[in-house]
């Protein structure tokens, strides 16, 4: 038995079972994997993948067991890699983050300067993309922690712990009817036209249940995925905006007094959101990953982290889900 043999059969479950796409995955030859895979059944005495000729069909009961205990030694391998890491360079590397771009523009930068300036030596690198996509960065160890507020519970895989609370916001011009409305109603918004984020992104699916639950149905004009466009298309006078608070409360030009665009709460409409935090478990994890962590929410330290990542698969880590 050898790691190569481990990985080939580890990427082949990842690829469905693909021999031709483990192969470009792993810069090698297809028939050179499906020797590989052959030899190490031999080794074991159980055939790990069911053929058609020479395709795999599907995973057999004792390739199952095989394939978790072959995440296992991949997983610590990685593991001793980055304590060899951590020792080598107490203060140097990279921390990978996985997030959404309302998250990358107004949440985190500050956590990142703040930890440029305490570890100098560490880059940054930041992956944005959906909740899910999120979730598999981490799970695939492109990213070292994952933050988003959507799907990374769905994950038995990853520890996710909570980070801060948020609410909607409505944006609209400032010459709009409804910006002399201090406590706007679920029927004026149903009314105009409206402008949100994707059904996967940001809370979206709060809003969509609150519509339904009073008998509503939402004129959505537009859907994006990034608050800063839905900002460009509200003032455009497209429609009324619903962003995440984060997106007005850290533009400076929402804060102006000659703005052209106003904003109102809307957590009395839509309900409070969570966001969370996430690391892959079992993973071992850098002194500037946890510190970052720390940086990001009050609510993070370092034992909290360490501790929930001891948490057992099939337990939560925590029940601050808030009903997301």
């Amino acid at each position: 038995m050898n790691l190569h043999q481990f990985r080939f059969v580890h990427e082949a479950a990842r690829r469905n079972l693909n021999l031709t796409e483990t192969a470009k995955a792993l810069h090698t030859s297809q028939p050179g994997i499906s020797k590989a895979i052959l030899e190490l059944e031999e080794e074991l005495g159980v055939d790990i993948f069911v053929r058609h000729g020479k395709r795999l069909k599907q995973i057999t009961e004792p390739g199952q067991h095989v394939l978790q205990s072959i995440d296992i030694i991949l997983r610590e391998l990685g593991n001793l890699k980055r304590i060899g890491e951590e020792y080598a360079k107490q203060d140097a590397g990279t921390l990978s983050i996985a997030t959404t771009h309302t998250q990358a523009r107004y949440v985190l930068p500050a956590p990142v300067a703040a930890l440029r300036k305490r570890y100098p030596k560490v880059a940054v690198s930041l992956h944005q993309g959906t909740p899910e996509q999120v979730a598999r960065m981490v799970l695939d160890e492109v990213a070292d922690i994952g933050l988003a507020t959507e799907s990374l519970s769905d994950f038995p895989e990853l520890i996710t712990l909570p980070c801060y609370e948020w609410q909607h916001v409505v944006v609209m011009p400032a010459a709009h009817p409804l910006a002399s409305v201090p406590r706007l109603t679920l029927e004026q918004l149903a009314s105009e036209p409206l402008i949100s984020y994707h059904p996967s992104f940001t809370g979206r699916k709060r809003i969509d249940l609150a519509f339904a639950q009073r008998g509503l149905t939402p004129n959505v004009v537009l859907e994006a995925i990034d608050a800063d466009v839905i900002k460009t298309y509200t003032r455009l006078g497209l429609g009324i905006g619903l962003v995440a608070e984060m997106a007005v409360r850290e533009d400076p030009q929402m804060g102006h007094p000659e703005a052209e665009l106003v904003w109102r709460p809307a957590g009395h409409l839509f309900g409070p959101n969570l966001a969370r935090i996430a690391f892959k478990r079992g993973a071992y994890l850098r002194q500037f990953v946890l510190s970052f962590a720390e940086l990001v929410s009050d609510r993070l330290s370092r034992d909290a982290i360490l501790q929930a990542l001891k948490t057992p698969a099939g337990q939560v880590a925590d029940n601050g889900d808030y009903g997301l």
